[in-house]
């Protein structure tokens, strides 16, 4: 969710300019447009407040639960990254006029055949 823009759509909702939403929270014009405009982020106290000033409020509303990765997926991921960094280090760290890249044959692990 995006505070600035839930901030303005309520004061044009509400029909308020800037200056008339200010007047009412009890702040000024340059702060609500220093939140619509996302350059500073209100505290969820400002944040309530400017909305209700507008006539909205804030809800609580059910959403999809955080899943905590587990050890072997926080481990593959790990990895994963690992080979990426790793590939980055293999590249040249300067432009050149010559293409120069590690040769595919030492980034590719062998593949060992099964018995």
């Amino acid at each position: 969710m995006d505070a600035g823009h839930e901030i303005a759509a309520a004061r044009r909702r509400a029909g308020l300019t800037q200056a008339q939403l200010a007047e009412r929270a009890a702040t000024s014009q340059a702060t609500v447009s220093t939140y619509e405009a996302g350059r500073k982020e209100p505290s969820a106290a400002t944040f309530a407040r400017l909305l209700a000033a507008a006539g909205s409020r804030l809800a609580v509303v059910p959403g999809t639960t955080v899943r905590t990765p587990s050890r072997a997926e926080l481990a593959r991921r790990g990895r994963i990254l690992g080979q990426v960094i790793e590939l980055a280090e293999a590249l040249p760290s300067r432009a050149s006029r010559e293409l120069r890249s590690p040769r595919l044959a030492d980034l590719v692990r062998p593949q060992h055949p099964a018995a």
